[in-house]
């Protein structure tokens, strides 16, 4: 099966992906809430184990407001889950580990302990439900504990594809029985089991920022248009929450994530300069080549050429800013 040709069965009924590029911190302590509190630009504190809301998005900033990284934050009985891209899991254990002074905290890299599975599309509830044996209510960002062929496992409800989509951790020895009972779920409503590299395009066609492209100490939280998801504004005090107040009442930033359309079929390479009018606005950070919606690309561009249909030039082919996201969740695949 193609790269094309997953990408429009995921989005026609779902698709399961082993997630290889993931990572995960485990923090434990007696002060690993105020410590969390003071470190993320979520509030973490009001989080509970046994309600609904159990997760949140956040990010670690820098001092002047930039991403050092983001996670899916999930508060467990004793201890809390930060999900996060694995390319940016040194520089993260660093940033929380220079912050733990005379805490009670403790920061372990769970990674290897977990097999980490997606799964996405607008089945992937039902898919999710045949293999734990049960409906599950989980509210976006969070996770519920239950059980798949036997096996304990933490089902987190967030993903990549603008989808119904769902995280699934369970022990890395388990890693058979889960893979085969997604399988055998899978089967019964028509999902495959689909690739990292269709998971890339449905990403791109969601227009969501993944990290080392967008996501980077490079960006600002209002850049991405992330701060209403990913920020609160009457938690307190934490590391960059001046920077990122301050851009909030002023309304303003310098640059914009937007959604670009190309012509033609050859995909242009990331950090290719966008231009308009002859001067470069801004450049390219991902590429995709959608079944749905052509060649299209994700990119910064100055303030002022970020509505959507301006005409724009990407090494001299016409380009136009699109609103995210191109391929809308639930829309028939073409």
């Amino acid at each position: 099966m193609s790269v094309a040709d997953e990408v429009l069965a995921v989005r026609r009924t779902a698709g399961v992906f082993r997630l290889s590029g993931r990572a995960l911190l485990e923090v434990h302590g007696s002060d690993r809430v105020r410590f969390l509190q003071g470190q993320l630009s979520n509030d973490v504190a009001k989080l509970d184990p046994s309600g609904p809301h159990s997760g949140c998005y956040a990010f670690a900033l820098t001092r002047e407001g930039r991403i050092v990284a983001d996670f899916h934050v999930v508060v467990r009985p004793d201890s809390f889950w930060l999900e996060t891209a694995a390319m940016a899991l040194p520089t993260a254990i660093a940033r929380l580990e220079k912050f733990v002074i005379a805490d009670d905290v403790q920061i372990a890299d769970r990674s290897a302990a977990f097999a980490r599975f997606a799964v996405e599309g607008p089945r992937a509830p039902e898919l999710v439900a045949t293999a734990a044996g049960a409906a599950l209510q989980i509210a976006a960002e969070c996770a519920v504990s239950t059980q798949i062929s036997g096996v304990e496992a933490v089902v987190g409800a967030w993903g990549s594809s603008g989808e119904a989509a769902f995280q699934i951790f369970a022990a890395s020895e388990h890693t058979a029985a889960v893979e085969a009972a997604l399988r055998g779920a899978g089967d019964a409503c028509g999902a495959i089991f689909a690739s990292e590299v269709a998971l890339e395009v449905l990403r791109v066609e969601a227009g969501k920022p993944r990290w080392g492209a967008e996501l980077g100490e490079h960006t600002l939280p209002a850049e991405l248009r992330l701060v209403d998801r990913a920020i609160s504004f009457t938690k307190g005090c934490y590391t960059g929450q001046e920077v990122v107040a301050r851009m909030q009442s002023r309304g303003r930033v310098g640059h914009l994530l937007v959604g670009v359309a190309l012509e033609g079929d050859v995909l242009p390479a990331t950090g290719a300069a966008i231009e308009a009018n002859g001067a470069r606005v801004g450049e390219l950070t991902s590429v995709a080549r959608s079944p749905s919606a052509g060649t299209i690309a994700l990119g910064f561009v100055r303030r002022g050429f970020e509505a959507p249909a301006t005409a724009l030039e990407v090494g001299g082919r016409a380009a136009r800013v699109v609103a995210l996201p191109f391929v809308a969740p639930g829309a028939p695949p073409s």
